[in-house]
């Protein structure tokens, strides 16, 4: 891909991580299709003669890998994938072993399905009793996991959104819950697909809308709003009756403020004012959460990731912490009650929200431990038992991160704001004690509003704090200083935070990190290369290209007595050149020869 310069008058957003403005003049007039149609134009023609996908991996001679036995578990629901990152606590390791470093070589496409939309194709798949779930923007489907044949599809109507986003489903009780773009949290049948209640916890007139895919355990469901770049809105996240959708109680993660909209029990926060002191003109805004949330089933507890604070890049605006903003929160589950918080980003101006739900896991050194991968291009480690952080690892470039961003000057710096880890999760191997992660190495220049533009926004339009922001004009040859965009996958130690191995891609990586009890993990790149690695060294074992960007789920699953690999890709987006291509679901697996080996 080269660099091309184009000047459009139009504006393209990108809600919750980061945003795209290709203007001369403020973006909130300009219907959403027609942003969408501007980026759509400008990703065909930078993907025009995309390169093949590279891999190269380096080992730490100077790190001793020990390597255990994995057992192939035979719990109730092992065969499945029943969650967005397969457990409660996100560790995504699957304990199937069929395919393993010895036969993945010999994996084959075994269907596919076609959505027949242009998706900014994100959804975290599951496969639960016998069904394939994804989703898209507007429709949920139900695919027969080993042919790819669709089962049902249900649609919902509403108006389009700029970034028309969807991470997935939760399953409980034969029930499908997920979130929309118009502030609605649903319910379907999972036999049928037919609507069993919906409930509002955002408003779309505000720039608010549902993304993430919930997480549902113990008769609730938990969920979130996105729209932390709009000015005014504040993060929340709720706890539904998973039977009726009625709202049990809501938590504000910024300060709450009298006259905030109220839609269930309020649960009493620890924050006040004092911790965002911001300028007059500039309301408290920021702190929602787009993405997945974790639970531990044996404390009760519920690991929540914070987005950014906004306006985005201004700083000098909000004095003080700006908490739960760039912080994993953790609440009593079933209560909401405040139990306590991890500071990741913390009073941020790069616009590095805490894009992924937290794994949790115990350690080969014992630990109980949480691990956190956020935009800014590290990887963090806790110890749940002292709440003390072990280790902060880089996985990224990390370039002029503590330069403050200026009035009327570019500044660079990386990972940008679609840098680092993304909307999906690290994995944890039990069997070598690392923790892998896919991360996007993408520097940003920023140039800053002062505050004088930055109050005359309206409530509800995109409050970023940026003049420009258009991570296209970084990508392909060097323009001035930079090079080119590409992805890494990293493995730590989960103990020491020590590097093992490391693979560097010539794309970005946000999809899922699937390890197995084969010694095989999967992902894929927004450059459409799907890859299997040897878990414990990071050695390519196999390849495959498929039709457009990999941007959701890659899970592993059981159906038919044999393994299976399902990956969700197709991912077009404003700000991601990518290919411009339909959304489609693979599923791969061995042929019965193969399968033996």
């Amino acid at each position: 891909m080269k660099h091309i310069g184009v000047k459009l008058g139009l504006g393209i957003i990108l809600g919750g991580i980061g945003v795209v403005y290709f203007m001369d003049r403020y973006p909130w007039d300009v219907p959403p299709e027609v942003d969408i149609l501007g980026g759509e134009v400008i990703n065909a023609v930078l993907t025009l003669n995309a390169p093949k996908g590279t891999l190269s991996t380096k080992v730490n001679d100077a790190y001793t890998l020990t390597v255990s036995d994995a057992a192939p578990s035979t719990a109730p629901g092992s065969t499945d994938w029943p969650r967005y990152n397969r457990t409660l606590d996100g560790d995504r390791y699957s304990p199937l072993a069929d395919i393993s470093t010895t036969n993945a070589g010999k994996l084959k496409m075994l269907c596919s399905y076609d959505t027949g939309v242009h998706a900014a194709f994100e959804t975290g798949l599951i496969m639960v009793k016998g069904a394939l779930i994804g989703t898209t923007e507007f429709d949920t489907f139900a695919l027969d996991p080993s042919t790819c044949a669709e089962i049902w599809r249900v649609h919902e109507e509403y108006p389009e959104s700029l970034l028309g986003v969807n991470r997935g489903v939760a399953y409980l009780d034969g029930a499908l819950f997920r979130g929309l773009q118009d502030g609605r949290v649903v319910a379907y049948d999972f036999e049928t697909g037919k609507k069993l209640w919906e409930t509002e916890i955002a408003d779309a007139s505000l720039g608010e809308t549902v993304p993430a895919a919930p997480v549902a355990w113990d008769g609730m469901v938990w969920i979130g709003q996105a729209g932390g770049d709009y000015k005014g809105v504040k993060g929340r996240m709720y706890a539904l009756d998973a039977k009726t959708g009625d709202i049990i109680w809501e938590f504000y993660l910024v300060p709450y403020e009298e006259g905030d909209k109220v839609r269930g029990p309020l649960v009493n926060s620890p924050l006040t004012g004092e911790t965002w002191k911001n300028s007059p003109g500039i309301p408290i805004s920021g702190g929602a959460t787009w993405t997945h949330y974790t639970i531990d089933t044996e404390t009760g507890e519920i690991f929540i990731p914070g987005g950014n604070p906004s306006p985005d890049f201004d700083i000098q605006d909000r004095e003080g912490t700006n908490l739960f903003a760039g912080a994993v929160v953790v609440l009593d589950a079933r209560t909401g009650a405040f139990k306590r918080s991890y500071d990741i980003t913390g009073r941020d101006w790069h616009d590095w929200d805490v894009s992924n739900p937290p794994i949790l896991i115990e350690s080969r050194g014992g630990k109980d431990m949480m691990i956190v991968t956020p935009k800014d291009g590290h990887v963090y480690g806790y110890d749940r038992a002292t709440d003390q952080r072990l280790y902060k690892v880089p996985a990224t470039r990390v370039v002029n991160v503590e330069a403050p961003l200026e009035v009327g000057e570019s500044v660079r710096f990386c990972p940008g704001p679609v840098g680092g880890a993304e909307w999906n999760s690290a994995a944890y191997v039990p069997t070598t004690n690392l923790i892998l992660t896919g991360q996007v190495d993408w520097c940003y220049r920023v140039k800053m509003m002062d505050t004088k533009e930055l109050e005359t926004i309206p409530i509800g339009a995109p409050w970023m704090g940026a003049v420009t922001l258009n991570p296209a004009w970084l990508m392909g040859e060097p323009v001035q200083d930079d090079e080119t965009w590409h992805g890494w996958v990293y493995a730590v130690d989960a103990d020491s935070g020590e590097w093992a191995w490391r693979a560097e891609l010539n794309y970005p990586v946000v999809s899922g990190m699937t390890p197995t009890a084969g010694g095989v993990t999967f992902f894929g790149d927004v450059g459409g290369n799907f890859y299997a690695l040897d878990s414990a060294t990071g050695e390519k074992i196999w390849a495959a290209e498929v039709d457009g960007g990999i941007g959701g789920g890659v899970i592993s699953y059981t159906d038919g007595g044999s393994q299976k690999v399902a990956v969700a890709a197709g991912f077009t987006s404003p700000v991601w050149p990518t290919k411009q291509v339909s959304a489609k679901v693979y599923v791969f697996g061995l042929d019965e020869s193969s399968a033996s080996q």
